[in-house]
């Protein structure tokens, strides 16, 4: 059952989503709605060009990598010991999210347009949504991720790479910091091969709620 949501801020019980995980459409990106939505493990997922309204997802499997067991592969120890990149936390969120939107903005089904830019950033200026970024030694943006941070848990929206390899650099990066400072989990939305290959796993929502919730 898809429901239909108005200018209240609810959401409905995210088990009531489809079993490909679409549970609304409608409402806003507001940084309350957005918020809210996290919290319980919704986020919003559509084609700016094909949709006027946001859709709202909410997999019944989650798709997550613990930080405890962030894959670094002999390639990537091979990469990061020749130290020719550095990593930064939000020092440049606009640039990241800008890149990730650009390299996919011509792609049938792109979400990454105006509306979720102007949305996440907001969000990224109240603090609740983060940046890791990747500088080669002239100090350019070359990869990097974005997401919303929120207790000790990170929902993980979007990567880029410039040179090979920079989204993993990024992603191990985020997560050996979140090990280090106790950081839960690192939500991937999503299953890709990438993300499987460096840790990832299927959990259920019941368990995935404990962990957020904790």
């Amino acid at each position: 059952m898809v429901f239909l949501l108005d200018n209240e801020l609810w959401f409905p019980d995210p088990r009531l989503a489809d079993d490909d995980g679409c549970l609304a459409i409608g409402g806003d990106l507001s940084v309350d709605r957005l918020l809210l939505a996290y919290q319980h493990g919704i986020f919003p997922w559509f084609s700016f060009r094909d949709n006027d309204k946001p859709v709202w997802y909410c997999p019944h499997e989650r798709f997550v990598i613990f930080p405890d067991d962030i894959h670094v592969s002999h390639s990537m120890r091979t990469l990061l010991n020749k130290r020719l990149y550095t990593f930064s936390f939000n020092r440049d969120f606009e640039g990241v999210i800008s890149n990730c939107s650009q390299l996919r903005i011509d792609e049938e089904g792109a979400w990454l347009g105006n509306d979720i830019i102007e949305a996440y950033t907001e969000l990224h200026r109240q603090g609740f949504a983060a940046s890791v970024e990747v500088w080669d030694k002239d100090d350019c943006l070359v990869g990097g991720l974005y997401g919303v941070n929120i207790g000790h848990a990170f929902f993980g929206e979007s990567m880029f790479s410039l040179v090979p390899s920079a989204s993993k650099l990024a992603l191990i990066y985020l997560a050996q910091t979140m090990k280090r400072l106790g950081g839960s989990l690192i939500d991937c939305q999503l299953k890709t091969a990438h993300l499987e290959s460096m840790g990832g796993r299927f959990i259920s929502y019941d368990e995935y709620m404990r962990i957020i919730s904790s």
